[in-house]
């Protein structure tokens, strides 16, 4: 059994990938992201790796995508400005399906806003802040704990899924300590890469798709030739135009990031019975686990879930939390992100009344509760 030791948020999320594997890293100084290169910058070399700090982020997305298309397991970690420079490049990866993962420890903005402050205002920049029609894969951890496993699992994933992953936490899980242990991942966590299970010949297609829908895309060096554009493309990698194959080939790519939904399930908190079910993510899942108590206390048949997965978004788990309840109340570190998609399937069937707080400071139980109590006895809705 692995040992207990007190770590910190971003020092599990390095540890996760050495872990998982990680030998490529790029990227550039942010808080509060910062510990994660720092750590990966004496570990890496030592190791084998290569660890190189950017002139940017748009360079450091660049350089990481480089490293995965020659057969490293790459990763950067930044925040939300750097993530907003790295967008361009994650569209070109999910197109071009190159396998990486990107860790974003979220802080105030917009621009560069609160840079020590916790928030959670790049939800929606995880999904949408590439243009286009891209499936995306997010992944929120709750704790210490989780930033390590779930940082494997963005690994695993990307490499199966050959797409981009990542992994959103805000400053409070990034800088906080806990006791954890920390095990060596399993063969089956650490996954493979999706590749070629033929040799290379005249007639290979390396964005032909397997039955899971992902492109058996070749490692640079390996001996098969192939082309790679950002460009919608054949099965060769060329550029076309064709309408109905560049629909074929949005609805392959959004088909196969579904393989993140199972793999990675919602904690279900007090639900069985549930009127009001208080719907978090991250930092904020920890003080509205704590409000459910207090307000089962005060008679109030509260309940919790908490998604660890973003995007995809978990349709199934959130329609049936909600299926018995009278209330749904979404809490979340920003102006509404997550919220709107809760408003979306709930229908009109289940009154949903977000409680948001951007300020820079975590939403507390107190405020949580004091917030429930009022929308229960009033009918407050959205």
């Amino acid at each position: 059994m692995a040992e207990r030791q007190l770590v910190q948020g971003n020092e599990a999320c390095a540890r996760a990938a050495l872990a998982a594997g990680c030998s490529f890293f790029a990227g550039y100084p942010i808080s509060p992201s910062s510990e994660i290169a720092e750590l990966l910058a004496r570990e890496l070399p030592g190791r084998g790796g290569v660890f190189i700090q950017m002139e940017d982020e748009i360079a450091s997305m660049g350089a990481v995508l480089g490293g995965s298309l020659g057969g490293r397991r790459a990763m950067t970690a930044t925040s939300g400005p750097g993530f907003t420079l790295m967008q361009e490049h994650l569209g070109y990866a999910s197109l071009a399906e190159i396998p990486c993962v990107v860790v974003d420890v979220m802080r105030g903005g917009p621009s560069t806003g609160l840079p020590t402050s916790p928030s959670q205002g790049d939800v929606m920049q995880a999904r949408w802040g590439s243009h286009g029609d891209r499936a995306t894969i997010a992944l929120a951890p709750g704790n210490v704990a989780e930033v390590y496993t779930l940082t494997v699992e963005a690994f695993r994933l990307a490499e199966a899924l050959r797409t981009p992953v990542a992994v959103l936490y805000d400053e409070v899980i990034g800088h906080m300590r806990e006791g954890v242990q920390l095990p060596a991942p399993t063969a089956a966590q650490l996954g493979r890469r999706t590749g070629p299970i033929a040799p290379p010949s005249p007639d290979f297609l390396p964005y032909q798709a397997n039955k899971a829908g992902v492109a058996m895309v070749p490692d640079f060096g390996r001996g098969y030739r192939f082309h790679v554009t950002g460009l919608m493309h054949d099965e060769r990698g060329y550029p076309m135009s064709d309408h109905a194959q560049v629909a074929a080939l949005l609805e392959r790519l959004e088909r196969k990031v579904a393989a993140a939904v199972p793999a990675v399930p919602p904690e279900r908190y007090r639900l069985d019975d549930a009127d009001v079910v208080v719907l978090a993510y991250g930092i904020v899942a920890r003080t509205a686990r704590a409000a459910v108590d207090t307000l089962r206390e005060q008679g109030v048949r509260a309940g919790l879930l908490r998604t660890r997965l973003l995007w995809p978004l978990p349709v199934a788990s959130v329609t049936e939390a909600l299926s018995g309840a009278s209330l749904a109340v979404v809490a979340e570190m920003n102006r509404g992100q997550w919220a709107f998609e809760v408003q979306r399937l709930a229908g009109g069937h289940v009154e949903v009344s977000p409680y948001l707080k951007a300020g820079g400071s975590v939403i507390t139980a107190e405020e949580l509760v004091e917030h429930v109590l009022f929308a229960t006895r009033e009918g407050v809705g959205a």
